[in-house]
C-alpha cells in the first residue's frame, strides 16, 4: 500500500527506511489513530469501510451501520456537496491538502460538523478521507455567539435607557446638577439647573459645587453634602445663590457610576411668600399618626401650629385641623405665659422633653389633664417643634405619677396639730411657707430642676427663688455660680 506523497507538506523523508513495510492492519491502526472519522472511498465516491474514533459519534453518524456501500455524497447535507465532490475529484500537482468543512445529518434532526482532508492510494485511485469532529468548537462557538447577540441585546438596551433618561433629564422642568463626589465639582447640569444659575453658570462649570452659592449659604451647602455621604440622603436646606439673587431649596442624593460616587443636586427657586412645609418624610409620618388616639402638634419656626391630628383637636374641642393652623398651642395649653415658654427653652437648650404634666384648655372651658412629650427638628434650616399630647385625665389615681401621696407632709399634720395652740396669725405663716415651699419643689420636678424655668414659671426673680432654696434648704446652691 503506497500514498501520493507528493500531495502532502513536509512529508517523511525517508518513511520505507523509518516505518518499513506496512500490513492493511497497521495501516488501518494509523488511519483510525489520526481522525476522528475515517472513510475508505472507490473510485465511484462509495464508501467501502469505515472506521469511528468515538463511540458517540459512531451513534450519532451510523447508528444503523448503513453507510457503507452508500454514496458519500449521500450522507452529507445538500449545501455540503459541492464540498465533497471538489474532494472527490483527482489532485492536480502537488499542493498541500485541503481541509474543508462538512456537516452530516443525523436522525435526531441535528448536524454534526466535521473536516476533512483527503489521501489519494497510489495503486487502486481509492480515497482515504480523515474526518475531525467540529462538534465541540461549533458548540463553543455557538456559545460565544449567543453570548455576542447577548451582549448587543444588553448595550442596546442600556442605550435605549440612557437615551430616555438622558432625555427626562434636558427636559426636566427642576434644576437638577451632578457633582464629583471626590472633588465636589460641579461637572454637569441639565437646562433647567443653566437658567437658574444665568450668567453665573459659566463661571460655576468645572469649579467646586459651594462657589455657587453665596458665603452664608456655604456652610450648610457643604454640611448637606457631607450627610448625603454618610447616610445617603439629607434633608432640604434653603440657600441663596452666589449672585445673591434668589432663594432655592436645594436637596442631594448619591449614586455610583463607572466606579465613581457621584452626588445628584436638585434646586427649587424659593418665593417670598411660599409657606414653611415640612419634608416629605416627616409628612408621610404625621399621615400615620392622624388616627392616633393621642395628640400630635407641629410648630414652626414662627412657633405656630402647621400640622395637628383629630386627636388634639378633640382634646381642645375644635371641628377640624384648620382652625388649629398658624394659631400659637399656647392658646389651649396650660398657664399662659408659663407653661410654653418652659416647654421652649427646654427644647432649644435639650432637644427633647418627656411627661411634662400641664392641662389642656378647651375652646368651650373644658380642662384635660396631659402629659407632653417635645422634640426639636430642623426643616430647612429652621427648626421644629414637635408635641406628643397624652390625656391623663382619665387615670386612676393610683397609677397617675402626678397623683399626690395619700398622706399629707409631716410639716402639714403638725399645722393641723397647732389649732386652738397658737395664733391664727402664727398659724398662717406657717401654713404658707408649707405651700411656697410645696410648690418651689414641684416647679423644679416640672422643670427637670431647670431654677431659671422654674422661677419664671413661679413669677419669682431667680435672685428671690434662690433666697427661698437657701430658706428651706432645698437644692444644692454652692455649685451655682448664679446664687
Amino acid at each position: 500500500m503506497s500514498f501520493k506523497i507528493a500531495s502532502l507538506v513536509n512529508a517523511f523523508k525517508a518513511p520505507r527506511e523509518t516505518l518499513g513495510p506496512l500490513d492493511p492492519d497497521a495501516a488501518a491502526m494509523l488511519i483510525t489513530a489520526a481522525s476522528d472519522i475515517a472513510l475508505i472511498i472507490d473510485a465511484d465516491g462509495v464508501i467501502r469501510d469505515i472506521a469511528f474514533n468515538s463511540e458517540r459519534l459512531a451513534m450519532d453518524l451510523d447508528g444503523s451501520g448503513t453507510w457503507v456501500g452508500q454514496r458519500w455524497l449521500d450522507v452529507v447535507t445538500i449545501d455540503s456537496r459541492p464540498k465533497v465532490e471538489a474532494m472527490l475529484r483527482p489532485v492536480a500537482g502537488s499542493g498541500p491538502p485541503r481541509w474543508r468543512h462538512v456537516n452530516h445529518a443525523t436522525s435526531r434532526n441535528a448536524f454534526v460538523p466535521v473536516l476533512y482532508s483527503t489521501v489519494q492510494l497510489a495503486e487502486t485511485g481509492t480515497l482515504v478521507a480523515f474526518g475531525r469532529d467540529l462538534t465541540d468548537i461549533s458548540e463553543l462557538q455557538q456559545r460565544l455567539v449567543d453570548a455576542q447577540q447577548s451582549m448587543e441585546r444588553d448595550y442596546s438596551r442600556l442605550r435605549h435607557v440612557e437615551t430616555r433618561y438622558r432625555l427626562l433629564f434636558e427636559m426636566s422642568s427642576e434644576a437638577v446638577i451632578i457633582i464629583d463626589a471626590a472633588s465636589l465639582k460641579l461637572i454637569e447640569a441639565n437646562p433647567a439647573a443653566r437658567e437658574l444659575f444665568g450668567e453665573h453658570w459659566k463661571r460655576a462649570l468645572g469649579r467646586a459645587f459651594r462657589d455657587a452659592f453665596d458665603a452664608g449659604s456655604q456652610e450648610a451647602v457643604q454640611a448637606m453634602l457631607a450627610t448625603v455621604r454618610a447616610s445617603g440622603r439629607a434633608e432640604d436646606i434653603r440657600v441663596r445663590l452666589a449672585d445673591g439673587s434668589r432663594e432655592v431649596t436645594a436637596s442631594g442624593s448619591m449614586f455610583r457610576q463607572e466606579g465613581a460616587s457621584l452626588f445628584l443636586i436638585r434646586l427649587s427657586a424659593v418665593s417670598a411668600d411660599q409657606p414653611t412645609v415640612m419634608p416629605d418624610a416627616k409628612m408621610k409620618l404625621l399621615k400615620l399618626i392622624e388616627s392616633a388616639p393621642d395628640g400630635f402638634v407641629v410648630l414652626g419656626p414662627e412657633e405656630r401650629i402647621i400640622a395637628a391630628n383629630a386627636a388634639f383637636c378633640d382634646m381642645v374641642q375644635l371641628h377640624s385641623e384648620d382652625q388649629a393652623r398658624d394659631q400659637p398651642l399656647d392658646r389651649w395649653l396650660g398657664r399662659p405665659g408659663v407653661d410654653m415658654d418652659v416647654l421652649l427653652a427646654n427644647l432649644r437648650q435639650r432637644g427633647a422633653v418627656r411627661l411634662f404634666a400641664t392641662i389642656l384648655r378647651g375652646e368651650y372651658g373644658d380642662t384635660v389633664d396631659v402629659e407632653i412629650s417635645a422634640v426639636t427638628l430642623v426643616n430647612g434650616g429652621q427648626p421644629c417643634f414637635g408635641f406628643a399630647i397624652r390625656n391623663v385625665g382619665r387615670r386612676p389615681a393610683a397609677a397617675s405619677p402626678s397623683a399626690l401621696p395619700k398622706e399629707l407632709p409631716r410639716s402639714v399634720e403638725q399645722l393641723t396639730e397647732l389649732v386652738g395652740r397658737i395664733a391664727l396669725k402664727d398659724l398662717v405663716r406657717e401654713a404658707t411657707d408649707v405651700i411656697e415651699k410645696l410648690c418651689i419643689e414641684a416647679a423644679l420636678q416640672l422643670t427637670g430642676d431647670n431654677r431659671a424655668s422654674a422661677a419664671e414659671m413661679l413669677g419669682l426673680s431667680r435672685q428671690s427663688l434662690y433666697v427661698k432654696l437657701r430658706r428651706y434648704g432645698l437644692g444644692d446652691l454652692a455649685e451655682d455660680p448664679a446664687a
